[in-house]
């Protein structure tokens, strides 16, 4: 039985609390200890303190009782912190709030990993033993892995300036899936589910423009340029701004919105100058979700693969699609062309368009 000691001062004298769960065996033990006394209004027993007592006590109740000290023991299980110049350094860089939010998750579970290891002396082996671990044992999967890497090579390469050469880090092969997408049916059955006026504002805008969960809850009053028929979308992923559509129906929803709920700073706010909750978008698009009956693993972003899948399908070129999305490469938007299944069946053979009569054909003789 281990037990757990603190000091306390009792009467004007030090004494040693002991903290241990409910056992008859181990009150019995404790009874044999001289000058032990049980507090009947703290609900503790409590023995004299004097020099080396634990060891004392180790020793004489060697296989029978475990005396430490509470304190030590939770010097030994705090967790490194952070070091101040990490965050700082992403925020000078000025990474977004999701961002550094898995950054500091990633890297803190590194620093957890090496606790009895000075940072500035972790080994470029060890990191690679680190990854391994999160493959073999933690079963972390590509993406999950990929942001692990990133947040260590942030610090080494990015705070500490280290050349990238030097902390250089095998990446996982990327899975090659292809992303859950809605059909316009779905879509139609799950936005039929939403009531409330500002939430179908929020769930119709994000299918309407393609827009991702952080740009929505990012949005301003003066984004919604409605003269231009477009929205300004500022700082998105790889701090790039773009413009993208205004649908003339949520426009419509917009202004009734707008004359209902009257926001001061944000486009949707949960109090006065505060952001609408990205958790609480992520509920009310799962319920309609479940009320809709519909079966796919949907999230809000599937809603933004959807939109983009839905205008190839409708004939968009994919280079406009790509700007509206704000892909920095083509390669990453022509992964809707895998998905879309309307704009294959629009694909026309050559021999097709030639002016040929099949049916005219004579057949040889002899065949």
């Amino acid at each position: 039985m281990k037990i757990e000691t603190r000091e306390c001062n009792i009467d004007g004298r030090k004494r040693l609390t002991l903290i241990f769960p409910y056992d008859i065996n181990t009150i019995d033990l404790i009874k044999q200890i001289e000058g032990r006394r049980w507090s009947a209004s703290q609900k503790f027993w409590h023995i004299p303190y004097k020099k080396n007592i634990l060891d004392i006590l180790n020793k004489r109740f060697i296989g029978k009782l475990e005396f430490e000290d509470r304190e030590s023991k939770q010097k030994k299980t705090e967790k490194p912190k952070l070091p101040p110049e990490y965050i700082e350094t992403l925020k000078l860089k000025n990474y977004s709030v999701p961002t550094i939010k898995t950054y500091r998750l990633h890297f803190q579970r590194f620093l957890n990993y090496y606790s009895e290891t000075k940072l500035e002396n972790i080994t470029h082996e060890q990191i690679r033993q680190y990854l391994f671990y999160l493959v073999e044992e933690k079963k972390y999967s590509t993406s999950a892995q990929n942001q692990a890497i990133n947040s260590i090579k942030f610090y080494y390469e990015k705070v500490l300036g280290k050349p990238v050469e030097k902390y250089y880090v095998p990446r996982p092969r990327k899975e090659k899936k292809l992303p859950e997408v809605l059909s316009e049916e779905e879509v139609t059955r799950i936005l039929k589910q939403i009531k409330n006026l500002k939430h179908k504002c929020i769930i119709y805008l994000i299918y309407s423009a393609g827009l991702r969960l952080t740009e929505v809850v990012h949005l301003k009053i003066s984004d919604i340029q409605s003269d231009r028929k477009q929205i300004f979308i500022r700082s998105a992923k790889g701090n790039k701004d773009r413009y993208v559509i205004l649908s003339d129906k949520i426009l419509k929803l917009l202004k009734k919105y707008y004359k209902e709920y009257k926001p001061t700073i944000w486009l949707f706010e949960n109090q006065p100058g505060n952001q609408y909750s990205r958790r609480s978008i992520q509920k009310i698009f799962k319920k309609a979700v479940t009320n809709a009956g519909v079966k796919k693993h949907a999230t809000i972003h599937t809603l933004r693969h959807s939109f983009a899948t839905h205008l190839l399908e409708h004939g968009t070129d994919l280079r406009y699609i790509q700007e509206l999305l704000g892909h920095k490469s083509s390669r990453t938007t022509e992964i809707y062309t895998h998905i879309t299944h309307t704009a294959k069946n629009k694909i026309v053979s050559p021999l097709d368009i030639l002016d040929i009569e099949i049916d005219n054909i004579e057949k040889k003789n002899n065949e």
